[in-house]
Formats: structure tokens, sequence, C-alpha cells
């Protein structure tokens, strides 16, 4: 696969199955209406944020070099990003939340490249440049906060999904497209918005991956910092809306002290949040994170822990005491006491140690599952991975003897012992026999005629996660969205009105055009009377050389605001910055 995107030695660290999200950025793409509404937002951001942003935004927007007035070009935001240990990739709205977080464990950006239509201004529920490169890049510029980021992508992408997880994931994705898009037909939206409601009301048991989505959520993109009475934005999706950055600071959006609990409060992605959560400081973020990881499956593992990847339906690992590592679709435990006493992968399968594969384990050699008991041998106190190398002669765990396993909870393996393999620290981790029966009361769980037998040894599952031990193991090349993100249509009246934009950001940068401003705004007026924001930004040039013009365009806006009240506040919002931007000059 030929690489179509600039890299660098943090983005070269990534394995395969996150590059496979990565699409170039495209800048040329960028329309002139586009770069009009980067520059809208970005100069009623800054000027509103920087009242109400935590302090690291507003230097991190310095320190990451992005401009108020031109979208940034991710291979330049990586040259200034690489100072800070960090890179960014632009990816295709919505991806997997296990593979978002597990870029930010690489130190890397997931951006959206895409950019809003100048309809969806204030809000989109689609991720894009605004959202992420305006939102999340300045703010890991602190050293602390994007350590938490670092060490949130960590621990999240481990965190197990359910099956319910991912219908949601692809019906959200869908909306968010669609609703982007334009002239998308409101039965659609409508129909969209339906399977959404559905799934979200059905209320499963929330899964460890829903849950800590939940704390990225209110942390991550909509967080507060300081005192309930007096916090500021940090949240990138709050730092990247100019309506819901204003909202949140009304009496209207309830304010509640940032504990675990917030890991309980799902959110709507299509609609103004009704509370946030207000953190003391960065460090408090990191704190609730390890209480959260240490009541995760990847710490407690256990019964639990293999139930929840049963649940899952997806690849997943589980560590035993001795350290091997289990890595497949995990299809059936068998439980004594609350504790697990065997457990079967279904399908390819692959053992592994510290994260690297065992030689002659892979899933060509476990290509229809794997079995093996877990716990202590019956009427023996000492577990076969504590057992020394006299103890293990002693109990004829040696190769070449005939032997009986007899397991507490009534797993029972005979055969005879081909070989063993050791750890580090020389513990056995897994014995090899052959003419080997595996039995649990009266079911026959291995035969001999299925050939060797790999029986992996420890007396508890230590861990269970999401994804596989090693990603070597496994195709995870397979990444098919459903739905990519829709293009907006270029009609030749879109063509002309990108051609005034062009026209009138050549003037404001010095450059030679065709239309003088009066001309560029003759025909807007004429030809393209619904558009507001190109009126906003020729005030903006006329304001201070140009009277009578001035004067023409705000009687324009006048009866632009009465003919669409929708965009009242969006065009007083521009030419209040126009003014104030004058005073202060």
């Amino acid at each position: 696969m030929e690489q179509e995107f600039e890299s660098n030695e943090i983005i070269d660290r990534l394995p395969a199955h996150l590059k496979q999200f990565i699409k170039p950025q495209n800048y040329e793409e960028y329309t002139p209406i586009n770069q009009a509404v980067w520059r809208y937002v970005m100069r009623k951001n800054v000027e509103y944020l920087s009242q109400v942003a935590h302090s690291s935004y507003l230097d991190g927007l310095r320190q990451t070099g992005i401009s108020i007035d031109h979208i940034p070009n991710m291979y330049g935001m990586n040259r200034i990003l690489k100072e800070i240990g960090w890179a960014a990739v632009a990816v295709d709205g919505f991806i997997p939340p296990a593979a978002f977080m597990e870029f930010q464990a690489y130190n890397v950006l997931v951006i959206a490249s895409d950019i809003r239509q100048l309809e969806h201004i204030e809000y989109t529920p689609a991720p894009d440049i605004i959202h992420e490169g305006a939102g999340h890049a300045p703010i890991i510029a602190n050293p602390e906060y994007a350590e938490y980021l670092r060490r949130f992508g960590e621990i999240g992408c481990k965190a197990i999904s359910s099956a319910h997880d991912y219908e949601v994931y692809e019906a959200i994705r869908h909306l968010s497209i669609i609703k982007e898009a334009e002239d998308t037909p409101q039965q659609e939206i409508e129909a969209a918005e339906k399977r959404v409601d559905e799934l979200q009301n059905k209320n499963p048991e929330p899964s460890e991956m829903a849950q800590i989505r939940n704390l990225h959520w209110w942390t991550v993109e909509y967080g507060l910092i300081g005192t309930v009475e007096n916090p500021k934005i940090y949240g990138a999706g709050l730092l990247s809306s100019i309506g819901e950055s204003t909202w949140c600071m009304t009496d209207k959006v309830k304010k509640i002290p940032y504990t675990i609990e917030a890991a309980k409060q799902d959110f709507d992605i299509t609609k103004p949040q009704p509370q946030l959560y207000v953190t003391p400081d960065f460090a408090h973020l990191s704190s609730v994170l390890e209480e959260f990881a240490n009541k995760m499956a990847l710490r407690v593992g256990g019964l639990e822990g293999l139930k929840k990847l049963i649940n899952s339906k997806n690849i997943g690992t589980i560590e035993l005491s001795t350290g091997i590592q289990i890595s497949g679709n995990f299809s059936r435990v068998i439980e004594h006491e609350g504790k697990p006493i065997y457990f079967q992968t279904t399908g390819k399968t692959a053992l592994a140690a510290r994260e690297k594969e065992l030689v002659g384990h892979g899933t060509e050699n476990h290509p229809e599952g794997f079995g093996s008991p877990v716990g202590k041998l019956k009427g023996i106190n000492l577990a076969i991975e504590d057992m020394s190398p006299r103890d293990l002669r002693a109990y004829d765990i040696y190769e070449g003897e005939k032997i009986t396993f007899e397991f507490e909870g009534g797993v029972v393996v005979k055969g005879e012992i081909i070989t063993g393999t050791r750890n580090l620290q020389g513990k056995v981790i897994l014995i090899s026999l052959k003419d080997c029966t595996v039995t649990y009361n009266d079911e026959m769980l291995f035969q001999p005629e299925w050939g060797k037998y790999d029986m992996a040894v420890g007396k508890e599952v230590i861990s269970a996660f999401a994804g596989p031990a090693d990603w070597h193991s496994f195709d995870m090349i397979t990444h098919k969205p459903s739905s990519t993100t829709i293009k907006s249509k270029k009609t030749p009246e879109k063509q002309e009105l990108e051609s005034l934009y062009e026209s009138v950001r050549n003037i404001r940068e010095g450059k030679n055009t065709k239309f003088s401003l009066q001309a560029a705004f003759d025909i807007l007026k004429k030809h393209h009377p619904k558009d507001w924001l190109l009126s906003v930004e020729i005030f903006e040039l006329a304001h201070d050389k140009d009277e009578k013009l001035a004067s023409e365009v705000l009687q324009h806006l006048e009866e632009v605001k009465s003919n669409r009240p929708e965009v009242a506040h969006l065009i007083d919002g521009g030419v209040n910055t126009v003014k104030s931007d004058f005073v202060a000059g």
C-alpha cells in the first residue's frame, strides 16, 4: 500500500492497524468559504475565550502555531507539535473509539480534516478540523494535560466494548455525516435519529468502553476546570463551538464537581449538554482515571473479565498469573465457586508473553480456537507455576511422562507430556501433550484425534482487555467504514460565490483580484442575497476605509437578518467583532 500522507518519526511508530485510518489532508480542497468559516469561528472564539478559557488554551494557540486567518495545514502543525512530543494525522470523521484512544496512547492527535458547512457554523455533530485543530491541539501544549491524554488513550484502548457499542458507533457516525451534508432529505435525518434513539434507549449494562467514553466526553470534550462557581473551559467541544462556549457559562447548564460518577452519565452528541463537570485541576483528571482503571478487567481479570470478553464478540486477551496471554474471540467460560476453571476461544487464536507472540503459537497454529483449564490442581497446595524443578519431577510433570492433571472444579487433562515452555523467570507457562483428552464431568472438551494439546498454565486470570496482546498476530487491516463523509456539491451558483469569497480574501491579503470590494459586494447582493458571512468580511475591510460601502453593507445585513432571523445573532456577532477590533486598534 502506497503511503499517501506525510509522516514523521512519531507517526512512523504507529502500528499498521492504526495507519489504516489515516488519510491525506488534501489542503487544496478547502474552499474560500471553508477558510472564511474557520476565520469567523476563530475570531469569535479567541475574542470570547480569552475571558473564559483556561490559560493553557491561548498559550497553546501560540505554541502550536494555529492561525486565526487560515485553516491549519497539518504538516506545518506537525513541525511545531513535534517540539512537545506530539503529532497530528487526518482521518475521515468518526473512527472507532478504541482506535481513537490508541492514537492518543502514541501521542498522536486524530484530526477529522473536513470542515463544517457555513449552515452549521455554530455546531456540528460531526468531528471537523475546527473541533480538532482549534479545540484539541492548543490545550495539549500543557504538559500535565498532554500526559493525561496519553494515559487516557493507553488505558481507554484496552477497555472492553460490547456488540451494542459498535452498533451505536455506526449509527452515530451515519447520523453525523448526513446531518452535516447538504440537501439531506429531512425524513432521512429523522430515520437516522430514530435509529440512534432506539439503540440508546435499549439501555444494556454499560460496557467498560461506554463508561470510559463518558469520562472522555465530560473531560477531554466538554470539561470545565476551576471551581463550580467560577469555571474555565478546557474541553475541545466547548472550545470549538461558538454557541456552546457561551451557553455553557450560563446558569441553564448545571455545573457538577468531577468524580468517577461521571462514568455513569450518558450524553447525546447531537444536542447541547444540560450539565457539565468541573475538575479542580488537571492532576485530578488523572486520579479519577486511575480510580476507574482499577475497576477495569484490565486490572481485575477474573470471571467477570472473561464474561465481558465473551459479550464483546470481538478479539480480546486474557493474561494468566504466569504472564501467558491468550488472544482471540472468547466464546465460553466454565465457572466454579465464582472463579473461571476453563475458557474457550473460537476461531483464530494466538498465544503471547509480554505482548510478544510465542514462537509456534500464532493463529496458523491455533486456527480453530483454544481451550485450557485455569486454576490449581486438586489436593495440591502448590500451583504448577510455583513448583521448583524438583517439585515438577516429584509430581511427574516432566517430558515423556504420562500424567493426569485433575483441577479444582472438575476439569481433567490426561496425556503424555511432550514439552513445556517457560518464561524468563523460569516459570512453566505452557505444557504440550499428545494422546490427550480433556474432560469436564461427562463432557469431552478435547480428544486425541484433534492433535497436540497445549495447556496454558496459570492459577488465575489476572487481566482481560480488548484487542490482541501482539497486534502482529492478527490481520487488523480490515477497516471498511459503513459510510464516508459527503462532500458539498459544486453548482455554478456555488462556484460564483466561492470566486467572490476568494476575491475578498485576496483583497485582505494584498493580492491581485479581478473584483474591487464594491464590485464583489454588488454581485453578492444581486446573485447571492441569502449569504451573510461574505458581507461581514466586506464590512470588515470597508469599515475604516470606505464609509459609504460599509454603510451599504450594514443596510444589506439588516435585510438578511429580517429574511433569515436564524442567522441574525451570527451577523451581529461578526459585526461586533469588527467594531471591537477597530476600537482596540
